[in-house]
């Protein structure tokens, strides 16, 4: 009969408890250290301003934290507990007294297992003599039932060695008094299942499983449901998506994004200094504010968050200085959200083909990285350390020819300034053309590729670039070759060794920025996209040591199904640098069938038309459709004959 008790000790619930945790923070915690070391960025590399260096050294210590506050997330604090349980539990059960023992009378008696049952007399002799209750006096520590039950232990040992029908019960039974009950352990303590605690126990399982659990599922799955694909309020999708037009500006993309921070900024606590703040805004740009305003809220009406938003957003494109710690938080916060709320706007304007918002929300990214006013024409010089937005148009956009006038002049802005420019990123257009895979041609409907080869070429660089006309035929057989390989693989940007991430120069920016461009394709006489945007990084740069320093990406789509010859326009546009883009013409020039020699238009019809004995051809020619004739075979024929001829040979034989 099994005799079963609750563990008292907390011992068995212990072990259980141990390898419930071990087997959730094993992987939680290699998991996590993954993410720590692949998420560390390299800061040293990128641009070598002052300004940029403190920038990234804030970042650094944002990071890492410090000994006087380290940085501690969430996670860290739960997994640095659970470990911390681990070890408690660990070195409680490592300390914890066993209940059940085998029995073991030598262990018991004191002596090794080899002993014969002589050595065995003369030791229970000797033990005997030493714990016998007559010989041994109580004390406070042992008391006489000790001293008797620990006599009792001894005789029994030496009996069950000694004694037959003993020693056949412990080696049946493990037990010199024989068959024992069975004890089940179970690992709750007993209080749990006490009649008196019942409705405490209840009332605990119902809280968890009737009312947390189903919170915590109901709050995940109503709040997947307020959230598109992009990470952004279902209701700020719906708002961008009326406040869009095919002919909006950059006071419409901005009006649309203010009207985002309805749903999306949560902030709460006090606004001290905001309304100093907005005095400063409304001043500098007067008539402009009020407009900007109106379009995000009717009337110029923006209240909570709405209007918080917008003031700390301005204040950043104005480069107001802000004195409170804790507004200067939250524009950190609402900056590095940004791009986030522009990446969805510029999802929905792409879907609907709107070629002039498109470029209005990529440019808007721009401003917001350099803090600078959006819509408002601006120079190179003006995202230098030292230079505002203020800075005179008529100089031109030619970085180079600047810092040599700051040179001539001694400006004492020419040292960062140069440094500065040093880690410019501006982008030179290797090559770019379309192609199409086993083709020499572009037929109607047939799957085409932008191959688009970048590079990075820095303002000051004297030494220029070798272009592709001048490489030797070997060099140009390799890159036809390099460019096949890319065309048939499943990625979009070319594989290169030595990718390191640049960090752009972004002195205003809170965060890190590494420059990046978009790749459009588009009808600018139609205003539409012809293929969806393109995000395009790390461009490595020009070195004339190389035979190949430039980086292939492609974007893929349809070709029209008309003939014809179609002029587009391919954008490349900067998310980091204002100003910083570029437009050029392309031709697709979309051919005829017949325009492919006899081989090609072969190998076309028997790509396309099905064979006449297959269901989809049988299919096919039920509609009136072309389909490949399957020649008869000339074995079976042959074969035929030759048994016909057989045929009289064989009757000769039989009738002899």
């Amino acid at each position: 009969m099994a005799n079963y008790h609750y563990d008292e000790a907390g011992n068995m619930a212990a072990y259980f408890v141990i390898s419930v945790l071990v087997i959730i923070l094993l992987p939680v915690t290699f998991s996590s250290l993954a993410s720590v070391s692949s998420k560390r960025p390299e800061l040293d590399s990128g641009c070598q301003c002052t300004p940029c260096l403190q920038r990234r050294a804030d970042v650094r210590r944002r990071l890492r934290g410090s000994l006087l506050s380290p940085k501690f997330t969430r996670k860290a604090l739960l997994i640095t507990v659970g470990w911390a349980a681990v070890a408690y539990l660990s070195f409680k059960a490592a300390h914890a007294e066993l209940e059940n023992k085998v029995y073991n009378p030598f262990e018991i008696l004191q002596i090794s297992t080899g002993a014969t049952e002589k050595e065995i007399k003369s030791h229970f002799k000797k033990l005997s003599r030493l714990y016998h209750p007559d010989k041994v006096k109580a004390t406070i520590n042992e008391t006489v039932e000790d001293i008797a039950n620990r006599f009792v232990d001894i005789t029994k040992a030496y009996k069950s060695l000694t004694d037959e029908t003993i020693r056949r019960n412990w080696e049946l039974f493990g037990h010199p008094d024989g068959r024992q009950e069975v004890s089940m352990g179970i690992a709750l303590p007993k209080w749990v299942i006490e009649g008196k605690n019942n409705i405490w126990v209840l009332g605990v399982y119902g809280i968890l499983f009737g009312g947390a659990l189903p919170t915590l599922v109901g709050r995940w799955w109503f709040g997947n449901r307020q959230k598109t694909k992009d990470g952004i309020n279902a209701k700020t999708a719906a708002a961008f998506f009326k406040a869009l037009t095919d002919n909006s500006g950059m006071k419409e993309v901005i009006g649309a994004l203010g009207k985002a921070y309805r749903w999306e900024a949560t902030w709460a606590g006090t606004a001290a200094g905001l309304e100093e703040l907005e005095k400063h805004i409304d001043e500098k740009m007067g008539s402009q504010w009020r407009e900007v305003k109106d379009l995000v809220a009717s009337g110029g009406k923006c209240e909570g968050t709405e209007q918080r938003a917008l003031v700390l957003l301005y204040a950043h494109f104005l480069r107001l200085q802000i004195s409170n710690e804790a507004l200067k938080q939250e524009q950190a916060k609402l900056l590095l959200q940004a791009p986030m709320l522009l990446n969805a706007l510029l999802g929905i304007s792409a879907a609907r083909s709107w070629l002039s918002p498109t470029l209005m929300v990529m440019r808007l990214h721009a401003y917001v990285t350099q803090a600078l006013l959006p819509g408002k024409t601006v120079v190179p010089q003006a995202q230098l350390p030292g230079f505002d937005g203020d800075e005179d148009a008529s100089e031109g956009k030619d970085l180079a020819s600047f810092i040599s006038r700051l040179e001539d002049e001694g400006d004492s802005r020419i040292t960062e300034a140069r440094k500065a420019v040093e880690g410019w990123s501006r982008l030179d257009v290797v090559d770019m053309t379309f192609k199409v895979i086993g083709e020499r041609l572009v037929t109607p409907s047939s799957i085409v590729f932008l191959l688009v080869k970048l590079r990075l070429r820095r303002p000051l660089q004297s030494d220029t670039p070798s272009s592709i006309s001048e490489k030797s035929a070997k060099a140009i057989r390799e890159d036809r070759e390099k460019d096949d390989k890319f065309l048939n693989s499943r990625k979009d940007t070319e594989d290169i060794e030595g990718a390191l991430p640049v960090w752009a120069h972004a002195p205003h920016w809170p965060g890190l920025r590494k420059p990046g461009w978009w790749l459009v394709l588009a009808d600018d006489k139609s205003n539409r996209i012809v293929v969806p945007p393109m995000k395009i990084s790390d461009v490595p740069a020009s070195s004339p040591e190389k035979e190949r320093d430039y980086r292939s990406y492609k974007l893929q789509f349809q070709a029209p199904p008309n003939v014809g010859l179609f002029t587009w326009k391919v954008y490349l546009v900067s998310d980091t640098f204002v100003g910083e883009e570029s437009c050029q013409d392309i031709s697709l020039k979309i051919d005829d069938i017949s325009a492919l020699n006899a081989e090609e238009q072969t190998a076309e019809d028997e790509i396309s038309d099905p064979e006449e004995d297959s269901l989809a051809g049988q299919m096919a020619a039920m509609r009136g459709g072309a389909v490949k004739r399957t020649a008869a075979p000339e074995d079976s024929e042959d074969e035929s004959s030759t048994d016909e001829e057989q045929q009289p040979g064989d009757d000769s034989s039989d009738s002899d």
